[in-house]
């Protein structure tokens, strides 16, 4: 057991214990406010609909807990418990050459991993989501899905991996900065091939029908001065209950798009103010700014890798002995989470702020009041709690509380 070995023990500790803390926070103050729905949601949502949302919250809170503890116990199998130095020997075996020998080595370990985590993602779909009636996926729908993610990740995964292994075994010192640019071109390539080949995998798209609700959106686009591909209705209800709706794709292809649920429990007032809201994130350019952040977080997470792949302890540390561009990948991968944590509430309040930004430009161009009402809905119908812990959801939340996000709106309607 060598330093590096402590440090990655303490920072994993420390990590599991932060999130534990957190986690406990969470519960004890959606618990405390179970009883009474916030003042300002009490015209809006049933005390039945408040307590619906703090037992949601409460569970997948519980089953968030297990997953913790499963992911701490399969990262210290995988490293200092051997498994990928079994797996390695076991693909060093088929004598092939380090390139296709690495592939199989970090795609048996995703796989692993995914596997071990599957019984937890069936009682969060089977369980949870149909004891709170949002469920509609059946096991069929179940597999078929499983499928075609795993075909996607030999299709697509393993040839961008090999690429990416070519290129740390061949390029010399400085392979991080093409392999870093091999992977920002893939992350283009993909999102603005993903709702015309990917998506339509999983989903039937289907242009929106209703049509005074196009015309008010088409209105809408030309006051933004936004162009797209066209408006599609997503059969998400085919899965689950829950409502949403996004932007998709890059340059002249991207899409807009409903789900099913959200197209029919909003009205068009609402729907329009949605809409607005996600075209703010667009206008105000926080796609393209968390797009700059990722490649930069990237391109440092990149020349770390460069420079600890040289390092024997770096391997020694996390209790494997096969030291190779495969398994220093591989262990980056597995660790970077760990050491990443406290980023994440600096990455969530970057995010909030968008969001206060995107309904600042929804306020404009369409009515403030539309928006509380829509978003209402959307807490109601997806069970999302009013009342989460002030910390919890500053290292957790995308989005503002609730509370917070309707009172900026509500200040606007005046």
């Amino acid at each position: 057991m060598n330093t590096f070995t402590l440090i990655f023990l303490a920072v994993l500790a420390l990590s599991f214990a932060v999130e534990f803390w957190l986690a406990r926070r969470q519960f004890a103050h959606v618990l405390a406010h179970r009883d009474a729905v916030p003042e300002a949601f009490r015209e809006t949502i049933s005390l039945e609909a408040h307590q619906k949302a703090a037992d949601y919250t409460l569970a997948k809170g519980r089953l968030g807990e297990i997953e913790r503890i499963v992911g701490v116990a399969a990262l210290l199998l995988f490293t200092l418990g051997g498994a990928i130095d079994w797996v390695a020997g076991l693909w060093a075996g088929f004598g092939l050459s380090p390139t296709p020998t690495g592939v199989g080595v970090i795609l048996t370990i995703m796989i692993l991993m995914q596997l071990l985590e599957l019984p937890l993602s069936i009682y969060q779909t089977f369980v949870i989501e149909e004891r709170f009636g949002f469920n509609r996926n059946t096991p069929k729908q179940f597999v078929t899905d499983l499928a075609l993610q795993f075909g996607l990740l030999l299709a697509i995964g393993a040839p961008l991996l090999a690429l990416i292994l070519w290129v740390m075994e061949g390029v010399g010192p400085f392979w991080w900065v093409l392999a870093w640019a091999i992977l920002q071109l893939f992350s283009i390539l993909m999102s603005w091939a993903f709702p015309t080949f990917i998506a339509p995998l999983f989903n039937k798209f289907t242009p929106l029908e209703d049509a005074v609700l196009k015309a008010r959106i088409d209105a809408l686009l030309s006051r933004c001065g936004f162009h797209s591909k066209g408006i599609f209705v997503m059969d998400g209800s085919r899965r689950s209950g829950h409502g949403n709706a996004y932007f998709t794709g890059l340059g002249n292809n991207k899409r807009i798009v409903f789900f099913d649920t959200l197209v029919n429990s909003l009205s068009h007032d609402e729907l329009e103010a949605v809409l607005a809201h996600e075209l703010g994130h667009f206008k105000r350019k926080h796609v393209l700014k968390m797009l700059i952040a990722s490649a930069v977080l990237t391109l440092i997470g990149f020349a770390l890798l460069g420079w600890l792949m040289s390092q024997n302890w770096f391997y020694d540390g996390l209790g494997v002995g096969v030291h190779s561009n495969a398994t220093a990948l591989l262990l980056f991968m597995l660790i970077a989470p760990v050491f990443s944590l406290f980023l994440q509430p600096v990455i969530a309040f970057f995010q909030r702020r968008h969001e206060f930004e995107a309904d600042d430009f929804a306020a404009i161009h369409a009515r403030p009041h539309n928006l509380i009402s829509a978003l209402v809905k959307l807490y109601r119908d997806n069970a999302s709690t009013l009342t989460p812990d002030p910390l919890y959801s500053a290292f957790h939340y995308s989005h503002p509380p609730a509370a917070i996000r309707i009172a900026n709106l509500a200040a606007k309607t005046s």
